[in-house]
């Protein structure tokens, strides 16, 4: 399936102000996510033209809008307003991008509590699990712990995707862009929205 849009992102050492004509595409692109999924919620189109969000903020804004399109089984929470859980495993990138991304917000009544866990971690509880392209090593023993568990796993580029992770992000054409597995979900007991399938570049597992 052909990605609606793709979310383009600075480079770590990027400096700022990368040109009118990039930003402007960036903010064409972050206006289309706004208005068609309300993604990217909070951040102002004025915002966006001065400089592209990093590779992390980026990240971090899907992990956060993740929890409006997913449906967990009612007896993955403990209580009508528990917590969405995220669980960022061992080594990782985002330093305060993720705070700010879910800091303050709620879904479905829900507010986000962020946890960063070992390899070594108990799972049970976390509702979104990230897990760092750092971790490749790992990746397998990582997610064998999950699949039984009613949890996103979230990860970086082919290890996790090789090894049954749900959603990759892949860096293409200097996009962030998410590969979805279906089946993988499944065994997992969620549902993905179809709008969130729309917005991936790859749907594996889907039948129409």
């Amino acid at each position: 399936m052909a990605i609606l849009t793709g979310i383009p992102h600075r480079a770590p050492r990027e400096p700022r102000g990368g040109g009118r004509r990039r930003s402007d595409l960036w903010a064409v692109r972050c206006a289309l996510l706004v208005i068609t999924m309300g993604w990217i919620a909070g951040t102002s189109i004025s915002a966006a033209k001065e400089e592209l969000p990093s590779e992390y903020q980026v990240k971090a804004a899907f992990l956060f809008n993740f929890a409006k399109y997913v449906d967990w089984p009612a007896a993955a929470f403990p209580g009508p307003n528990a917590p969405i859980v995220i669980g960022v495993m061992a080594k990782d990138r985002f330093d305060d991008d993720l705070r700010q991304a879910v800091e303050g917000k709620t879904v479905n009544g829900r507010p986000f509590v962020i946890k960063h866990l070992a390899a070594d971690s108990e799972l049970n509880g976390c509702h979104i699990l990230f897990i760092s392209g750092l971790e490749a090593s790992r990746m397998g023993a990582i997610l064998d712990k999950t699949r039984a568990l009613p949890v996103l796993t979230v990860g970086e580029d082919e290890p996790f995707a090789r090894n049954g992770g749900i959603i990759s992000f892949v860096l293409r054409n200097g996009n962030v862009r998410l590969d979805i597995d279906l089946a993988a979900a499944k065994k997992a007991g969620l549902t993905i929205s179809s709008r969130l399938l729309a917005v991936a570049d790859v749907v594996k597992g889907k039948t129409n």
